[in-house]
């Protein structure tokens, strides 16, 4: 595993650089609607960019492009992968954007900085028949009478979580952190808040829809006042809800229990899935992009290996001409 050398924190900066950093970050909180997460990672790139700069001697306000390709060729010899440079460039790019814009310099010297190239690989998922045995699995385990509480509640949030991800492709952050408001009684969609801020409906397949009423009937059995947990699925967390990683630890015993190999199942493999049978049945890559919550549809556009498939067969079986010889 890479090895990251400890970089200096911003207090160890110059007051004008801290107060660059500052600004910044508090810029794509508040204008952005950067999430705690984005912010932490922000924080930490630029802790790391300004420490190496500093080991050089040099502030961050007065660094220049041979700076910037130097910090990135010491990234890539402490081991970190074309994807995470490339990650924290961007940061980087960013930071003297907003330098520029503000008037603390009247160049930018990350302007011309060419990102690492990366072979975009595709994404893990599973087939239709591997999905619907993990599901089945999950709905056998919720409906298993001898199960006792709070096993029972257990199985419940399981099955639940997961045809609910599998039927809208939610994000595991965006799933394990739903609010109870956000299901609504017989209502077939959820309001989502994702990335930003912004808002989106995430519709409800029949089996998410059974699922999530048979949890939401234990749910206000053990907690009948919403204001006892504001939580959809509630946990003794720090946080209130389920962890992410409470939730990927329950699905890799499932997967186990559905007899696929867990090193393969995760969350996002789930979204991954929605997406790519989605796409394989005829989905528009825009309602897709919209139901991924992605920004840019070019994010989405990794599942083009499934419309690719798509376009072909269409091509030769629907084309009027498409079944001539290719003589002449």
């Amino acid at each position: 595993m890479a090895q990251e050398k400890p970089s200096r924190s911003l207090s160890g900066l110059d007051s004008a650089d801290r107060r660059a950093v500052n600004g910044f970050l508090e810029m794509i909180a508040t204008e952005r609607g950067a999430s705690a997460n984005t912010m932490a990672a922000y924080r930490r790139d630029l802790e790391d960019y300004c420490g190496y700069l500093g080991s050089q001697g040099v502030h961050g306000l007065v660094a220049e492009s041979d700076h910037i390709r130097s910090w990135l060729a010491d990234l890539a010899r402490r081991g970190q992968s074309t994807a995470s440079v490339a990650r924290k460039l961007s940061c980087v790019r960013q930071f003297h954007r907003f330098v520029l814009a503000e008037g603390m310099r009247g160049d930018d010297p990350g302007a011309i900085i060419d990102a690492p190239r990366q072979q975009r690989s595709l994404p893990k998922t599973l087939d239709v028949e591997e999905t619907g045995r993990l599901l089945d699995m999950a709905r056998a385990a919720g409906q298993d009478q001898s199960l006792r509480s709070p096993a029972r509640f257990r199985a419940l949030r399981l099955h639940c979580l997961l045809e609910v991800l599998y039927a809208t492709g939610l994000r595991v952050s965006e799933l394990v952190a739903l609010p109870r408001s956000a299901a609504k009684p017989k209502e077939p969609v959820l309001v989502v808040r994702g990335k930003g801020g912004r808002e989106r409906l995430a519709p409800l397949s029949r089996p998410a829809l059974a699922a999530l009423a048979e949890y939401r009937e234990l749910l206000d059995a053990l907690h009948p006042a919403e204001g006892r947990t504001a939580w959809l699925f509630p946990s003794d967390s720090e946080s209130g809800h389920l962890t992410r990683q409470a939730f990927a630890r329950d699905l890799k015993q499932a997967a186990l229990n559905a007899g696929l190999d867990p090193a393969r199942i995760s969350p996002h493999v789930l979204r991954h899935a929605f997406a790519s049978h989605l796409l394989q049945n005829g989905a528009d890559l825009r309602i897709v992009q919209e139901l991924l919550g992605h920004a840019d549809i070019s994010t989405t556009q990794i599942y083009t290996h499934v419309l690719d498939e798509r376009v072909k067969a269409m091509v030769r079986d629907l084309h009027p001409l498409g079944d001539r010889d290719g003589d002449g």
